[in-house]
């Protein structure tokens, strides 16, 4: 079976996961959610001989999107096509946005993107060759989406779902009863043995999450109900 390997590019003041999944044999693969620093992000694709075939986006915020466009124009230099590929249209307005919102915080080289193929619920991208099933997570963001490869029981959730915590929905377009519906029925039926990759911090379980995240709580209380009738 093949296998994905990872390396983790921490990028923007707010640390964010952008993760490099490629087949360690072929060493093909893609880039999630490279939301700036895009030369370190091309090294480290050279330093791993790795060609990223896909620049993926799981949504619209600056942070996991600004340096989408920057990345694919250094890797057309490389001699390297990688189309930038979500999120849901949903969260367009806060791609068409992002230069602005970083001149605004004061974070330098972050530009608008503009995605080569949206992604609809139900539909799959490739990494490496590896079928990932595209969900739609709304909650956090409108157009938010999550990958999931049933066959690596693997899941990049973005800010979706974090260890010990979930993602913000605090913003005018966030929506917190959709978050959690998100993680209750997109999420959780993924199954206790996946483990996920997310937007910031360290990657969790959802066995570990369903036990001990305090978020949470109400969707076990809820699943316990179900059970017992």
């Amino acid at each position: 079976m093949a296998k994905l390997k990872l390396a983790i590019v921490p990028v923007t003041p707010f640390e964010q996961n952008c993760a490099i999944l490629w087949e360690e044999t072929t060493r093909r693969g893609a880039v999630v959610d490279p939301g700036g620093e895009a030369p370190r992000i091309r090294d480290t694709l050279r330093a791993h001989k790795v060609t990223a075939e896909s620049i993926l986006l799981t949504h619209g915020h600056l942070d996991h999107a600004g340096g989408a466009a920057e990345l694919k124009r250094l890797l057309a230099e490389d001699g390297h096509d990688a189309p930038i590929i979500g999120p849901d249209p949903r969260d367009r307005f806060l791609l068409d946005n992002i230069a602005a919102q970083a001149r605004a915080l004061g974070i330098p080289g972050l530009d608008n993107a503009t995605p080569d193929r949206w992604l609809t619920e139900g539909e799959q991208v490739t990494i490496g060759g590896i079928a990932f099933d595209v969900l739609h997570c709304p909650g956090h963001t409108p157009g938010h989406v999550a990958f999931f490869a049933p066959t690596l029981r693997l899941a990049v959730l973005g800010d979706v779902l974090f260890r010990g915590s979930i993602g913000r929905t605090d913003f005018p377009y966030g929506d917190h009863a959709a978050l959690l519906r998100s993680i209750a029925e997109k999420v959780l039926p993924l199954g206790d043995d996946v483990r996920f990759l997310c937007g910031h911090g360290p990657a969790s379980s959802i066995g570990q999450e369903r036990q001990d995240n305090p978020f949470l709580a109400g969707l076990r209380a809820q699943s316990a109900r179900v059970r017992r009738s």
